[in-house]
């Protein structure tokens, strides 16, 4: 049984043997690697999830300090979330002309900035805006960080790198949060402002000595097109650069539009929505499910809470290397795993150490998936995938801010602390359901691109057998592999065309655009769609 995004790879171009003929044991190829630089940027997401989740630990300092209440003062986190949901979209569009590497430092050099605002921040107001713009540039930096890696990992470690980015988020929970709050309380909450500031500005440091571009001997195009491994697929990190200022604006948007114009965009980012809504619906109430529930100590709460921490970066780990066999396959292992243990915690909330337990397996279940939510993100944005990921980034973020709300109003009905896990649990299943919607309408989009390609290599093939007999069987198939190629949005060692857009991102013209993206066809209608890559056999 195969799932919409395992296809099938039992030829590959050149392997067909002559008859006669001994052919010589191929080399190993070497293995996939995830870039040196994917751990940089993952090093600086470290940086920002510390930011978007220390408030918390530094409430009463700040409350104290600018004479505001606490609930005013939490509502610091609240404003960051906004900044997420809508700046990541606009910093996308704002950025579409610049350098992907550009983009990443004007943005971190900008969060760091308005870090030293925050901690010289007069009073609240000023102190709110800084979190609000600071959420802005967060967004704008994770976006075009995640396009970036997908451009520099070979496509069979697409998944692993994007999770190694989002395991620089779960390390920032684990250790980052825990410094800025001890910070915070030793030396108050402006060091906490201040260390965060140092530590960004040195990372912008480091990404533009990382990602500066330098042109090959043997590219005449140089940095422009970026030097790749044909044996994995991989661009070499210190070549690549887009350069987008020569293509108009309103080109640009409407590529990155592409993606929006079908419902497979949507199943995905509902599906991203409803998953981190569930795991914070349930998240948020850890703390008096374990006081009031289970009956377990105040100060035990910050060592369960590190516990699931640790839960959450196993599963991160191990999710990314399933979503690089299949995506769908771990997004619908992990939602379903997520829903059980969640059912667990709901059973043994009231016996302490088996809630332990079974909140670290919420934790490893929950985000194993987040790999695959970004890669499924990159299959069907292929082609221009900026916006795309950044509207995904603000769809993780409305799941930040409706399962809490989800969560407090159950509790607010009287229905106690174990009710937010039975809403995690029905968010989590409806999640599944999407999940299932979109796996079944990608079975019938693959099937309608695959008759497409049939309906133009049946043409090519009975010219070609007129023309040149035996030969031209091994051109048919030569040919068959371009248009597939093209279809799905990727060919090896490059990225995948888009109309009137190079893979480098210079503009060309219409007709070569048809004829590169799918060799030989014989027209410019060759069945090569630009609906976005379905290359999801990474």
């Amino acid at each position: 049984m195969t799932t919409p995004d395992r296809a099938s790879a039992d030829a590959a171009p050149g392997s067909a043997q002559t008859p006669g003929h001994a052919t010589a044991p191929a080399a190993p190829e070497p293995r996939p690697r995830v870039p040196g630089q994917v751990y940089l940027l993952a090093a600086v997401i470290f940086c920002l999830g510390t930011s978007e989740f220390m408030i918390a630990g530094i409430l009463e300092p700040i409350s104290g300090d600018l004479a505001i209440s606490i609930p005013q003062a939490g509502l610091l986190i609240t404003g960051f979330a906004i900044g997420m949901i809508v700046g990541a979209p606009a910093m996308a569009l704002l950025t579409l002309k610049l350098p992907r590497r550009a983009t990443m430092i004007i943005t971190i050099v900008a969060f760091s900035a308005l870090h030293i605002l925050g901690a010289l921040a007069p009073d609240y107001t000023v102190l709110m805006v800084s979190r609000v713009l600071s959420a802005i540039a967060c967004g704008g930096f994770w976006a075009v960080a995640a396009v970036h890696t997908t451009r520099i990992a070979p496509p069979a470690v697409h998944g692993r790198a994007l999770a190694s980015l989002v395991g620089g988020l779960t390390v920032a929970n684990l250790v980052g949060v825990p410094m800025g709050t001890w910070i915070g309380t030793q030396f108050g909450w402006r060091a906490t402002f201040w260390a965060v500031a140092v530590v960004t500005a040195l990372a912008a440091i480091l990404i533009a000595i990382a990602t500066r571009p330098r042109a090959t001997p043997n590219d005449a195009r140089g940095a422009a097109a970026g030097a790749h491994d044909p044996a994995t697929g991989a661009h070499d990190p210190a070549t690549v650069e887009d350069h987008r200022a020569d293509i108009h604006l309103p080109t640009l948007i409407r590529a990155e539009l592409v993606a929006f114009r079908g419902p497979r965009i949507w199943l995905a980012l509902g599906t991203t929505a409803l998953f981190q809504a569930s795991v914070f619906a349930a998240f948020s109430y850890f703390s008096p499910l374990l006081t009031q529930v289970a009956g377990l100590s105040h100060d035990l709460v910050p060592g369960v809470l590190a516990a699931f921490g640790v839960g959450a970066f196993i599963g991160v780990v191990i999710g990314g290397r399933l979503a690089d066999r299949t995506v769908f396959g771990n997004i619908v292992g992990s939602l379903t795993a997520l829903a059980i243990s969640l059912f667990a915690l709901w059973l043994v909330a009231d016996v302490g150490w088996a809630a332990i337990v079974a909140m670290v397996l919420v934790g490893a279940s929950g985000f194993s998936i987040a790999g695959a939510l970004n890669a499924r993100v990159f299959q069907i944005a292929t082609e221009a995938p900026t916006l795309a990921a950044s509207v995904n980034t603000s769809a993780f973020n409305v799941g930040n801010a409706l399962g809490p709300a989800a969560g407090a109003a159950v509790i607010a009905l009287g229905w106690g602390f174990r009710a937010p896990v039975i809403v995690a649990i029905l968010l989590a299943l409806t999640a599944l359901l999407v999940a299932g919607i979109a796996i079944r309408f990608e079975r019938r989009w693959r099937a309608r691109d695959q008759q497409s390609l049939a309906e133009v290599t049946v043409p090519m093939s009975s010219t070609a057998e007129t023309a040149s007999g035996e030969g031209a069987v091994s051109g048919e198939a030569s040919g068959e592999v371009a248009c597939s190629g093209a279809t799905s949005g990727e060919v090896a060692g490059a990225e995948p065309a888009q109309p009137g857009i190079a893979p480098g991102g210079t503009p060309r013209p219409e007709a070569e655009t048809a004829e590169s993206a799918c060799a030989g066809a014989g027209t410019a209608e060759a069945g090569c769609s630009a609906r976005g890559g379905i290359d999801e056999a990474r």
